[in-house]
């Protein structure tokens, strides 16, 4: 009996993760190339954020989060809406030319319109800068990139 009982329970932690991938995180490259340590750039380059502007939507997992955490300073990113992951594969996803019936798992952006905010792309923003965790904020910037 206790076999069965300890069989169940790895399964229990799959179905809590696979919740927990229902979220997803829209990240969004604001700096650019000059100066980055080689750590962050290889992780920047596993989250296909190749470019300034680039933006990526991914499941919001522990391991995704360990990601942000470590280009922080580079980048910024929040919680997508549906409506805003919909705009962006209508109006800026593009076809991989290797298959032609899959998008891309990037998106290139125009940079915002009436540019960032008010401290610039140095400050996080919650000083008023451009930078780290938005929340829900991130769909209006999106949608100036657009």
């Amino acid at each position: 009996m206790s076999e069965q009982k300890e069989a169940k329970k790895p399964e229990e932690k799959k179905k809590a993760s696979r919740t927990e991938a229902k979220e997803k995180i829209a990240i969004v490259r604001i700096r650019g190339n000059v100066r980055i340590m080689t750590k962050i750039e290889n992780t920047m380059q596993m989250l296909k954020l190749y470019k300034r502007n680039f933006c990526v939507i991914v499941p919001k997992t522990e391991s995704r989060i360990g990601m942000i955490k470590k280009i922080k300073d580079y980048v910024t990113w929040g919680e997508v809406s549906p409506e805003t992951e919909k705009l962006l594969i209508e109006k800026r996803g593009e076809k991989d030319p290797k298959d032609e019936k899959k998008l891309k798992k990037f998106f290139r952006l125009h940079p915002p319109i009436k540019g960032f905010e008010r401290k610039g792309i140095k400050a996080t923003f919650n000083l008023g800068g451009a930078l780290g965790y938005r929340g829900d904020k991130i769909n209006d910037l999106i949608k100036r990139m657009l």
